[in-house]
């Protein structure tokens, strides 16, 4: 199988919304607010990211070393600020796969597809209270729509999801942990592998529990550093993934307008 994954994400994110952060005496955000702001995962800052992820594969199946591929990776974040002052967010993600490895179980081989993957989408209800700490709960879920079998999981999926954290004035940190189980279709063994064996109908597909540990230091000048990584636990493999990640951005304003460009590296 292929056992390892290493990864390389460059994020561009253009941010909307400047206006729930501006007040008559203190106009415009400025880039250090907007950075602190993006570091929350409580913002109220509508943003449109585009992740440009590139993976690279090593394991025991022949030509396994040969093999990478790109992820275009687009997830807006939309926030709903309640009359009762909390917030429902809601985060689809979108995902098109460029020589995703699958595995040809009749020519015992390792091909490619391309195209759109599952849909995920996170929703989330909660707040960040006026000494930094912060919570949200809700659920996540995954909808078989990959344009191509070895893309995408076949199955339907959903699980509940909870976030707790703290902002300080330069630091945020915190876990944001989900579990998943397939609730309709023919599945596989996990949304994140697709090129693994395909399940039976009568086994249970997609049984993930993923816990995001993040803790990002925020100096000034708009830079932000730290780590994020998403440790995931297959309860059908019993496989733990464990990752190492670093993170660091800069938020520039642009013609009045924030982005924000990160760099990721995870192996």
């Amino acid at each position: 199988m292929l056992k390892k994954m290493k990864v390389l994400v460059g994020v561009l994110a253009l941010i909307f919304n400047l206006a729930l952060l501006a007040t008559a005496e203190s106009g415009t955000p400025s880039k250090e607010e907007i950075a602190k702001e993006l570091a929350n995962p409580n913002t109220v800052l509508t943003s449109l990211k585009l992740q440009i992820q590139y993976f690279s594969f090593d394991g025991d199946l022949p030509r396994a070393d040969d093999q990478d591929m790109v992820k275009l990776f687009f997830q807006p974040t939309l926030p709903f600020p309640l009359k009762n002052g909390k917030t429902l967010w809601i985060r689809p993600g979108v995902p098109h796969l460029i020589d995703q490895p699958v595995y040809d179980k009749d020519s015992r081989r390792l091909g490619s597809q391309s195209g759109l993957g599952d849909i995920t989408l996170d929703v989330q209800y909660g707040t960040t209270l006026e000494n930094g700490f912060l919570w949200s709960v809700g659920f996540s879920s995954i909808f078989p729509t990959a344009s191509e079998e070895g893309l995408g999981s076949e199955a339907w999926a959903l699980g509940p999801g909870f976030q707790l954290g703290r902002v300080t004035e330069k630091s945020v940190f915190g876990i944001f942990a989900n579990h998943q189980w397939d609730i309709a279709g023919d599945g596989r063994s996990t949304p994140e592998l697709p090129f693994l064996r395909r399940a039976s109908s009568s086994e249970a597909s997609i049984s993930l529990t993923a816990i995001q540990l993040f803790g990002v230091l925020i100096p000034g000048g708009g830079w932000n550093y730290g780590s994020q990584p998403i440790i995931t636990y297959n309860h059908e493999s019993e496989e733990w993934t464990v990752p190492l990640h670093l993170t660091a951005g800069k938020t520039f304003i642009i013609n009045g307008r924030p982005w924000k460009f990160p760099l990721d590296l995870n192996y």
